[in-house]
């Protein structure tokens, strides 16, 4: 074990006697890797070894109920529309009762399987969409082509209150227009007949294939929601309480935060589901190990990787895992979202503006020493802002922040910000106190330990990082600071889940709401567009555009990314049909169970 590991087994000891000496549960420390006794050195996990799906050959009970845990420690938000939602947990509850109507192939592209196909036609720059006929809602009306475009018209309506309305989105053709009330319709939207819709754009690039460019993937009731008004769709009971869906299964009860009912979509396009119902829970990250080793659930889904081995061994069991489509990251406060003009503006006085002091604390944290001590694996270091399974544009040439502390202390000395009182924390630049406010996410013991951690690599560095509110923030809470700006933020550290379209300007671009670091430049708004250019339907042109790219981001460090994810799922050796893999993955209408309950 490498000397400073002592530091990080310090942290989670002195965290588990906290949380005991408050009269904690006392099994809690048997979930952690600490759990009062030094942790051992352990091979790094195969990742690869990992299944993508179960196999079980036992037969099938007819009907049943899947037990599904939402590992989440704070309550969900709810909101129950894909145009709406805006975070990982909401999407995995709407995950059995999707509204997606595209399936996706190799490499993420569209397919032909799903509710609806595409049909592109690049010249013209248009696409159609046609949706398969027979298709019903989970209150057994008819899908018609009426809600593939009420989307488009929430998005884009002036009083939608969500976050999709970007640069993808004005790329169809009337959109602004419409957005500023100057239309009443999209005119880049043509109904030509009851299943069948064609869409113009201003340009169209490769991204088209993966859903990008402005295609919206989902379909929305219209008969059910075109008598709320826009701007009450989010509070709304038909969003909240009675979503009407085309998923496998259809919402039926919902205690707000806590859990919800499913039940079998009699009406679904693909046949109905074998299960009878879908009961999904919130639970706890310290309690989720012990109720899957207690046969509580079936699924668990968001599962802490940290905890890997509280699961690993258990008989009961099979632990699937798969590359996520996601990163974490750290972010630099860099500016505001200004809301009337949509777009992110650039403080160039903001404390964080320095690009050397950015890169600095990025080279300063230790992120090889967690991933080894926490993951085993199950995260790693990454390097770009592109997670490697887009292999055709993930750049592994690029090196990283890697840990180099002495880099770190050399770029801050360079940079103006000393220590010039003596007390081995560093000034800024003007020989004024120099304090920088983290945001990061509470959880369990160890994300408390890990953070003590980096806490403690900055000040080696000469930096005196303090955490806003003096504590890691609850998950809800954490995303409405970050989102508003708030200006006891200074960095934050948080996740971003792709989707399956590698295209970053969803996240980075101007008038992108989801650019928490308000960085923009001439040069970023030149790269971004490269990358979804007429011109990148060379597939060259386009590897090359998405390189460029990842080099800029790394040379200016709005952001830098710090562990690339491999998502790991605990499923009971009762369930049947079930494959994750991304390819391959199994629709919910096949799931079957082989025992009245859960396998203890």
């Amino acid at each position: 074990m490498k000397k400073k590991n002592w530091f990080l087994v310090s942290m989670l000891l002195a965290l588990v006697l906290v949380l005991a000496a408050c009269g904690g549960d006392k099994d809690k420390k048997n979930e952690s890797s600490g759990g009062g006794d030094k942790p051992k050195d352990e091979e790094k996990i195969d990742t690869s070894a990992f299944p993508v799906a179960v196999e079980n050959n036992d037969e099938a009970i007819k009907g049943g109920t899947l037990q599904v845990a939402l590992v989440n420690d704070s309550p969900f938000k709810g909101i129950f529309s894909a145009e709406l939602y805006e975070d990982a947990y909401d999407s995995e509850i709407m995950a059995f009762a999707s509204n997606s109507i595209f399936k996706t192939k190799e490499d993420f592209l569209i397919s032909d399987e799903g509710i609806a196909s595409l049909k592109v036609d690049a010249d013209n720059k248009k696409v159609t969409v046609k949706i398969r006929e027979g298709v019903k809602w989970s209150d057994g009306e008819p899908l018609t082509i009426d809600d593939v475009i009420y989307p488009y018209e929430i998005i884009g309506h002036k009083d939608y209150t969500g976050v999709r309305y970007d640069g993808d989105f004005k790329n169809i053709i009337g959109a602004t227009e419409y957005h500023a009330g100057k239309a009443k319709t999209i005119s880049g939207l043509k109904k030509i007949d009851d299943l069948t819709l064609e869409i113009t754009f201003k340009k169209l690039s490769p991204a088209i294939y993966n859903g990008g460019d402005g295609l919206w993937g989902y379909a929305a009731p219209k008969h059910y929601l075109k008598d709320v008004a826009i701007k009450e769709l989010i509070k709304s009971d038909k969003i909240r309480k009675t979503p009407v869906t085309l998923g496998a299964f259809k919402f039926d009860k919902i205690v707000n935060g806590e859990s919800v009912q499913f039940l079998a979509n009699e009406h679904y396009w693909n046949g109905q589901p074998k299960i009878d119902k879908v009961v999904l829970t919130t639970v706890p990250s310290t309690q989720i190990a012990e109720g899957l080793k207690a046969g509580k659930y079936d699924i668990a889904t968001s599962y802490r990787s940290t905890n890997y081995d509280a699961v690993k061994d258990l008989e009961n069991l099979t632990v699937l895992g798969r590359k996520e489509l996601a990163y974490s990251y750290v972010g630099f406060k860099l500016g505001k979202f200004d809301t009337k003009k949509g777009e992110n503006v650039t403080d160039p006085n903001a404390k964080m503006g320095d690009v050397s002091l950015r890169q600095a604390f990025a080279y300063a944290m230790d992120v090889e020493q967690v991933a080894e001590e926490y993951y085993g694996g199950l995260r790693t270091r990454s390097n770009s802002l592109i997670p490697p399974v887009f292999s055709a544009f993930y750049d592994d040439s690029l090196e990283g922040f890697k840990y180099d502390p002495e880099k770190a202390k050399k770029l801050l000395d360079d940079a103006g910000y000393k220590d010039v009182d003596g007390d081995g924390l560093r000034e800024d630049k003007n020989g004024k106190k120099l304090e920088i406010k983290l945001a990061g996410m509470a959880g369990d013991d160890k994300d408390e330990a890990m953070m003590q951690f980096y806490l403690q690599n900055w000040k080696d560095a000469g930096l005196n990082v303090v955490l806003t509110t003096g504590r890691l923030i609850e998950f809800n809470s954490f995303y409405d600071k970050v989102k508003a700006d708030d200006k006891d933020i200074d960095v934050y550290m948080a996740a971003w889940g792709t989707g399956t379209n590698p295209s970053p300007s969803g996240i980075y671009a101007r008038d992108a709401s989801y650019s928490y670091s308000r960085f923009t430049s001439p040069e970023l708004d030149k790269l971004l567009a490269n990358i979804d250019s007429e011109e990148a339907i060379d597939p060259e042109y386009r590897a090359k555009a998405f390189k460029d790219w990842q080099v800029y981001m790394a040379e200016q460090a709005p952001v830098f990314p710090i562990y690339y994810r491999t998502e790991i799922m605990p499923v009971n050796k009762r369930v049947k049909n079930y494959n994750k893999d991304w390819v391959n993955e199994s629709d919910l209408n096949q799931l079957e169970l082989t025992a009245e309950e859960p396998i203890k």
